[in-house]
């Protein structure tokens, strides 16, 4: 199987983890008095797996984001100039180059054009 696949199913799986004890915490300790919501409706059972369901979404989703975001090699770097250069920041890096126009031909200033028309 494909590594970036191995690693979304298992970083999915610990949100999900993540999500089944947030809201088992939720219960426990009675916030907003769900505990009683859930065993005294009749869809409470519908409730609880919503709740893990979503925060699982969301849980796996930072999970996994966490986990991609530190893929990234460490160069060693200090991160760079930012783009300032050595003459500061009107320079962006760019050394001596200067901005020079471009000509551009609209199709408006060719009359055998047929889309002119």
């Amino acid at each position: 199987m494909n590594p970036l696949i191995r690693l979304y199913i298992r970083h999915v799986a610990v949100g999900f983890a993540v999500a089944t004890v947030f809201t088992g915490l939720l219960m426990w300790f009675n916030v907003a008095n769900l505990w009683h919501l859930v065993t005294h409706a009749p869809g409470g059972f519908l409730a609880v797996v919503l709740l893990v369901v979503f925060n699982g979404m969301v849980f796996s989703g930072v999970q996994f984001g966490i986990a991609v975001m530190s893929l990234a090699d460490d160069d060693g770097g200090d991160g760079g100039d930012r783009g300032q250069g050595k003459r500061g920041l009107g320079n962006r890096g760019h050394g001596d180059r200067h901005l020079q126009p471009i000509p551009i031909r609209h199709r408006d200033a060719d009359p055998r054009d047929p889309r002119r028309r």
